[in-house]
C-alpha cells in the first residue's frame, strides 16, 4: 500500500516513534492494548463489508452479462420463437347504480 496515497508523506522510524509516545502520554499503558484491540476488530468489519460487497458487486456483473448472452440478436437465417400471446384485455365497463 503506498503511503502517498493517504498524505502523510515520508514517516519513518523517529517520527513514528513520537507519534506512539504521545499516544501512550494520552491514553495511558492501560489502555493500549484495548485501542488495539478494538482497532483490531474495526478493521475486521471493514474487511468483511469491503468482501461482502465485492461479492455482491461481483454477483451483479454475472448477472448482466448472462442476461446479455440470453438476449442476442438472431442471425440471418434464424427464426424468432414464437411469442406467448396472451388474451388482450378490455378495460372494465362502467355500470350505473338502478
Amino acid at each position: 500500500m503506498n503511503i502517498f496515497a493517504f498524505g502523510f508523506g515520508n514517516l519513518g522510524g523517529p517520527d513514528l516513534f513520537i507519534i506512539l509516545l504521545i499516544v501512550l502520554v494520552l491514553f495511558g499503558a492501560k489502555k493500549l492494548p484495548e485501542l488495539a484491540r478494538s482497532l483490531g476488530q474495526s478493521m475486521n468489519e471493514f474487511r468483511k463489508a469491503r468482501e461482502e460487497f465485492d461479492k455482491e458487486l461481483h454477483q451483479a456483473g454475472q448477472d448482466v452479462k448472462s442476461s446479455v448472452q440470453n438476449t442476442q440478436p438472431l442471425q440471418s437465417g434464424q427464426q424468432a420463437p414464437p411469442a406467448q400471446s396472451q388474451p388482450p384485455t378490455q378495460p372494465p365497463t362502467p355500470t350505473q347504480p338502478s
